[in-house]
């Protein structure tokens, strides 16, 4: 019953991204409809891909099929996520869509179910939701521009990105026959890479770290349009 929850939530979700992603800003329609189908064609992608066992298969060694997963696309977008401010989506509705992170409860209870470590399912699990819940206010913050909200904002981004940080390496490090395992709790965290959950290190994991790149990219260029004009009014005074 929780796989099948777990299933509906996950797929919602990612219609729910997609969705608020593709529609924000001010873009062109086409460019807007062409970020959303690449997303919803990844989150495709990845879904078949861990129904098949595919992030599970003897024939690479444990976890490398997911930190390939996990690492390809943050590598691959890096650059254009930088260059262009997160392909021009407001931060408003970067920081919004991390809300989502909530359903990370489902790894708390996973570990409850008997499925997941401890230490990796809390972690990642109260990581999420905290993560989830200060989105809300940093949000507010940065709609408002509350004073000092650059600030309230990068902290939670930093927290947010080093959450997802330590869920892959907490995850990668409690599976069983993992070249790189340290943590030997019982049971490990195998049933990270079985559907339906193998969708989050498929697909949430690299698209939220994205979200934090861009957050920070788009901190930087404000920072810079603000050291800007604090230039050209020195200047004219």
């Amino acid at each position: 019953m929780l796989d099948v929850i777990g299933t509906i939530l996950l797929v919602a979700l990612a219609a729910v991204l997609v969705a608020v992603v593709a529609r924000a800003g001010d873009r062109p329609a086409v460019n807007r409809t062409r970020l959303g189908a690449g997303i919803a064609a990844w989150f495709v992608v990845a879904a078949l891909l861990g129904a098949a066992g595919a992030f599970a298969s003897p024939a690479l060694p444990v976890g490398v099929a997911v930190g390939l997963a996990v690492l390809a696309p943050v590598i691959i977008g890096f650059g254009v996520i930088t260059r262009t401010q997160g392909l021009g989506v407001p931060m408003t509705t970067l920081v919004a869509v991390n809300a989502g992170r909530v359903l990370g409860s489902a790894f708390l209870l996973l570990h409850a179910a008997g499925r997941l470590p401890a230490t990796f399912a809390h972690s990642a699990g109260w990581g999420d939701v905290t993560t989830g819940v200060l989105a809300i206010p940093v949000l507010l913050a940065v709609r408002n521009r509350v004073p000092g909200w650059k600030w309230y904002t990068a902290a939670w981004n930093l927290l947010g990105l080093a959450d997802l940080v330590a869920a892959v390496t907490l995850g990668v490090g409690s599976a069983p026959g993992s070249m790189l395992r340290f943590i030997y709790e019982t049971p490990g965290s195998g049933a990270i890479v079985q559907f339906p959950w193998v969708m989050v290190p498929a697909f949430f994991v690299p698209f939220y770290m994205l979200t934090h790149i861009a957050i920070f990219a788009g901190l930087a260029a404000s920072e810079r349009v603000s050291a800007e004009r604090l230039g050209r009014a020195a200047r004219a005074a």
